[in-house]
Protein backbone atom coordinates (compact mmCIF):
# COMPACT_ATOMS: atom_id res chain seq x y z
CA UNK A 1 0.00 0.00 0.00
CA UNK A 2 2.97 2.22 0.31
CA UNK A 3 4.45 1.78 -2.55
CA UNK A 4 1.14 2.87 -4.01
CA UNK A 5 0.78 5.73 -2.40
CA UNK A 6 4.76 7.19 -3.49
CA UNK A 7 3.75 6.23 -7.08
CA UNK A 8 0.37 8.01 -6.58
CA UNK A 9 1.95 11.17 -5.54
CA UNK A 10 4.83 10.94 -7.74
CA UNK A 11 2.10 11.01 -10.75
CA UNK A 12 0.74 13.91 -9.59
CA UNK A 13 3.88 15.49 -8.66
CA UNK A 14 5.13 15.18 -12.16
CA UNK A 15 1.07 16.23 -13.56
CA UNK A 16 1.47 19.41 -11.48
CA UNK A 17 5.10 20.09 -13.36
CA UNK A 18 4.02 19.54 -16.59
CA UNK A 19 1.00 22.12 -15.75
CA UNK A 20 2.91 24.65 -14.67
CA UNK A 21 5.40 24.63 -17.35
CA UNK A 22 2.62 24.23 -19.97
CA UNK A 23 1.48 27.84 -18.21
CA UNK A 24 4.06 29.60 -18.36
CA UNK A 25 4.16 32.85 -21.35
CA UNK A 26 7.27 33.31 -23.22
CA UNK A 27 6.29 36.79 -24.79
CA UNK A 28 9.05 39.01 -25.62
CA UNK A 29 6.40 41.37 -25.30
CA UNK A 30 2.70 41.90 -24.43
CA UNK A 31 1.09 44.76 -24.08
CA UNK A 32 -1.76 47.04 -24.88
CA UNK A 33 -2.42 50.57 -24.45
CA UNK A 34 -5.72 52.48 -23.56
CA UNK A 35 -7.51 54.70 -25.95
CA UNK A 36 -8.52 57.82 -24.27
CA UNK A 37 -12.83 58.19 -24.56
CA UNK A 38 -12.76 54.89 -26.60
CA UNK A 39 -12.19 57.38 -29.81
CA UNK A 40 -8.95 56.08 -31.43
CA UNK A 41 -8.01 59.29 -34.11
CA UNK A 42 -5.53 59.42 -37.03
CA UNK A 43 -3.59 61.72 -35.18
CA UNK A 44 -3.03 59.53 -32.03
CA UNK A 45 -1.27 56.90 -32.91
CA UNK A 46 0.08 53.52 -30.28
CA UNK A 47 3.57 53.30 -30.63
CA UNK A 48 5.62 50.51 -28.53
CA UNK A 49 8.78 49.90 -28.23
CA UNK A 50 10.10 46.51 -28.63
CA UNK A 51 13.74 44.76 -27.94
CA UNK A 52 15.14 42.00 -29.54
CA UNK A 53 17.84 40.36 -28.22
CA UNK A 54 17.82 37.50 -30.53
CA UNK A 55 17.53 38.07 -34.19
CA UNK A 56 18.19 34.18 -35.10
CA UNK A 57 14.40 33.08 -33.93
CA UNK A 58 11.50 33.36 -35.79
CA UNK A 59 8.63 35.09 -34.34
CA UNK A 60 4.86 35.43 -34.56
CA UNK A 61 3.96 39.42 -33.95
CA UNK A 62 0.13 40.40 -33.16
CA UNK A 63 -1.89 43.26 -33.38
CA UNK A 64 -3.75 43.01 -29.73
CA UNK A 65 -7.15 44.87 -29.94
CA UNK A 66 -10.30 45.31 -27.74
CA UNK A 67 -13.26 46.73 -28.76
CA UNK A 68 -16.82 47.43 -27.41
CA UNK A 69 -19.97 45.65 -28.92
CA UNK A 70 -20.91 48.92 -29.85
CA UNK A 71 -18.06 48.65 -32.77
CA UNK A 72 -19.98 49.44 -36.10
CA UNK A 73 -17.75 47.46 -38.37
CA UNK A 74 -16.91 43.83 -39.00
CA UNK A 75 -13.19 45.07 -39.82
CA UNK A 76 -10.51 47.34 -39.28
CA UNK A 77 -7.81 49.03 -41.58
CA UNK A 78 -4.52 49.74 -39.50
CA UNK A 79 -1.48 50.94 -40.76
CA UNK A 80 0.97 49.18 -39.05
CA UNK A 81 4.50 51.52 -39.13
CA UNK A 82 8.04 49.36 -37.95
CA UNK A 83 10.94 51.67 -37.21
CA UNK A 84 14.26 48.95 -37.40
CA UNK A 85 16.87 50.08 -34.83
CA UNK A 86 19.08 51.60 -37.90
CA UNK A 87 15.93 54.02 -38.66
CA UNK A 88 14.69 51.92 -41.48
CA UNK A 89 10.90 52.64 -41.47
CA UNK A 90 8.66 49.99 -43.03
CA UNK A 91 4.69 51.02 -43.16
CA UNK A 92 2.20 48.59 -44.57
CA UNK A 93 -1.61 48.71 -44.31
CA UNK A 94 -3.40 45.60 -43.09
CA UNK A 95 -7.01 44.53 -42.71
CA UNK A 96 -8.46 42.75 -39.82
CA UNK A 97 -11.69 40.77 -39.69
CA UNK A 98 -13.61 40.99 -36.69
CA UNK A 99 -16.73 39.39 -37.25
CA UNK A 100 -18.21 36.91 -38.85
CA UNK A 101 -20.79 37.57 -41.77
CA UNK A 102 -23.93 37.47 -39.79
CA UNK A 103 -22.40 39.90 -37.18
CA UNK A 104 -21.01 37.17 -34.96
CA UNK A 105 -18.04 38.66 -32.76
CA UNK A 106 -14.55 36.69 -33.61
CA UNK A 107 -12.80 37.71 -30.50
CA UNK A 108 -13.33 36.46 -27.57
CA UNK A 109 -16.20 38.28 -25.23
CA UNK A 110 -16.10 38.94 -21.91
CA UNK A 111 -19.34 41.13 -21.11
CA UNK A 112 -19.25 43.99 -23.60
CA UNK A 113 -15.79 43.51 -24.01
CA UNK A 114 -14.04 41.65 -27.08
CA UNK A 115 -10.38 41.12 -27.50
CA UNK A 116 -8.00 39.79 -30.67
CA UNK A 117 -4.72 38.88 -30.89
CA UNK A 118 -4.14 39.27 -34.58
CA UNK A 119 -1.23 37.65 -36.62
CA UNK A 120 0.27 40.31 -38.86
CA UNK A 121 3.59 38.99 -39.49
CA UNK A 122 4.21 35.09 -39.16
CA UNK A 123 7.60 33.25 -38.63
CA UNK A 124 9.32 36.59 -39.07
CA UNK A 125 13.04 37.09 -38.61
CA UNK A 126 14.06 40.76 -37.68
CA UNK A 127 17.28 41.89 -39.31
CA UNK A 128 19.19 43.01 -36.62
CA UNK A 129 19.18 42.53 -32.49
CA UNK A 130 17.90 46.24 -30.65
CA UNK A 131 14.75 47.87 -30.41
CA UNK A 132 12.42 48.19 -32.49
CA UNK A 133 9.52 51.04 -32.72
CA UNK A 134 5.90 49.65 -33.74
CA UNK A 135 3.60 52.33 -34.16
CA UNK A 136 -0.48 51.44 -35.03
CA UNK A 137 -2.19 53.83 -36.44
CA UNK A 138 -6.18 53.48 -37.34
CA UNK A 139 -6.89 53.60 -41.09
CA UNK A 140 -10.97 53.39 -41.31
CA UNK A 141 -13.17 56.03 -42.77
CA UNK A 142 -14.33 57.62 -39.01
CA UNK A 143 -11.82 59.92 -37.36
CA UNK A 144 -11.94 59.31 -34.54
CA UNK A 145 -12.83 55.48 -34.61
CA UNK A 146 -15.17 55.16 -32.13
CA UNK A 147 -15.21 51.88 -29.38
CA UNK A 148 -11.93 51.01 -29.91
CA UNK A 149 -10.67 50.51 -26.18
CA UNK A 150 -7.04 48.67 -26.60
CA UNK A 151 -4.07 48.45 -28.80
CA UNK A 152 -1.06 46.82 -28.16
CA UNK A 153 1.30 44.11 -29.64
CA UNK A 154 2.39 40.82 -28.67
CA UNK A 155 5.77 39.45 -29.73
CA UNK A 156 6.49 35.52 -29.31
CA UNK A 157 8.94 33.27 -30.36
CA UNK A 158 7.36 31.08 -33.21
CA UNK A 159 7.28 27.27 -32.48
Amino acid sequence: MNRSIAVLRLMISLFVVAALQGCTDNAVIDVNHEISNRRWSYIKKVSIPVKIEDNSKAYNVYMNLRHTADYRYSNIFVLIHQRSPDGKKVTERKEFQLAYPDGEWLGSGSGNLYTYQLLFKERYRFPSPGTYIFEFEQNMRDNPLREVRDVGIRVEPAE
